[in-house]
């Protein structure tokens, strides 16, 4: 969720929102710390810090504040005693209202975001708001990519805007279409490559640019180092192109192509006769998604794809791909 353009939004729209922050975990809970919800006086909210009992009194405290103009609460729950979650942990949120006169401060915050990640450095006094500035160089330290981190000093550090991972999507038939909408709401940077005229959808979701450029092999040098790659084209000899260049480009964290056992083996031998490495042959994950998954319909394709992605995304180059290549019963008949 993008946390200052949606509070810029909400101002804009509804005159006031509160940002809801899990600023502290004891023991298990249903988010990490930093998670974050943005709630409207209607009781609309965007974000989410677990669900459950722990939301919903978030947001019945939220909604409060907004009523009586109150810019700050905190609130500590033990999740077993307090709510009846069987987590067991114990959490401390806190509950920041702006309003119109926030508007400039606010404006700042969302444009930072929009330009990316960024690091800010706040104060908190008893019954207000952080004060926050946006942090410079060298000026903290924090571990690894923290959300929210309170220091020694009492400084609060907190890391907003989205660390999105590049895919480069070839191909906009069925399954190409399907796979976009499920990245939709996913921390993915899509680039939607398609050579056909008219190939791309009316509504194109935020996240996705799309590239109708005549030669796709060529978009891939473009593509920064360690983007993942997923190839679904409407041509088998395209797929091949982009695939072989991909692959011996060696520079990209998950080579993904739709087919069958079949295909996969007719690449390989083409592949080799086209004198790639072995090696790099074998970093081609096809067929492409979880072989567990058996459903042909393309949503149920696009949907295996997704959770292979998210799982490489978070676990590193290929730490999925060597042991999940296996067969997809059917999924020859879909290439995109």
């Amino acid at each position: 969720m993008p946390v200052w353009p949606t509070i810029e939004r909400f101002i804009s729209e509804h005159g006031s929102a509160v940002l809801v922050t899990l600023a502290e975990a004891q023991g298990s809970s249903p988010r990490e710390v930093g998670a974050r919800m943005v709630v409207r006086p209607d009781g609309a909210f965007s974000g989410t810090i677990g669900g459950g009992a722990l939301e919903w009194i978030a947001l019945a405290e939220a909604q409060a504040m907004l009523a009586r103009a109150e810019n700050f609460r905190r609130l500590d729950k033990a999740l077993g005693p307090d709510l009846g979650q069987c987590c067991g942990g114990r959490v401390r949120l806190t509950l920041e209202r702006f309003d119109p006169r926030d508007r400039a401060s606010v404006a700042a915050l969302a444009e930072a975001e929009r330009a990316g990640r960024f690091m800010t450095v706040a104060s908190i006094e008893e019954g207000s708001r952080l004060v926050r500035h946006l942090a410079v160089p060298g000026e903290v330290k924090t571990p690894g990519d923290a959300a929210y981190t309170k220091q020694r000093d009492g400084r609060i550090i907190e890391r907003f805007g989205e660390d999105l991972t590049q895919l480069y999507l070839f191909g906009a038939g069925h399954v190409g279409r399907a796979l976009v909408l499920a990245l939709a709401p996913l921390p993915f940077a899509v680039t939607w490559v398609d050579p056909r005229p008219g190939a791309f959808p009316a509504h194109i979701p935020g996240n996705v640019t799309c590239v109708g450029e005549t030669e796709p092999v060529q978009i891939l040098a473009r593509a920064p180092e360690g983007a993942l790659i997923a190839i679904m084209t409407h041509s088998h000899a395209l797929d091949l192109d982009v695939a072989a260049a991909a692959l011996e480009s060696r520079r990209f964290g998950y080579v993904g192509l739709i087919g069958s056992e079949t295909k996969r083996a007719r690449f390989v031998r083409t592949m080799g006769k086209l004198g790639l490495a072995k090696s790099d042959i074998d970093r081609l994950v096809c067929p492409i998604g979880l072989q567990q998954i058996h459903d042909k319909a393309p949503a149920a394709i696009a949907a295996s794809i997704t959770v292979q992605l998210l799982i490489v995304r978070e676990h590193g180059t290929l730490a999925l791909a060597a042991h999940d290549h296996g067969p997809r019963q059917g999924t020859s008949k879909h290439h995109g």
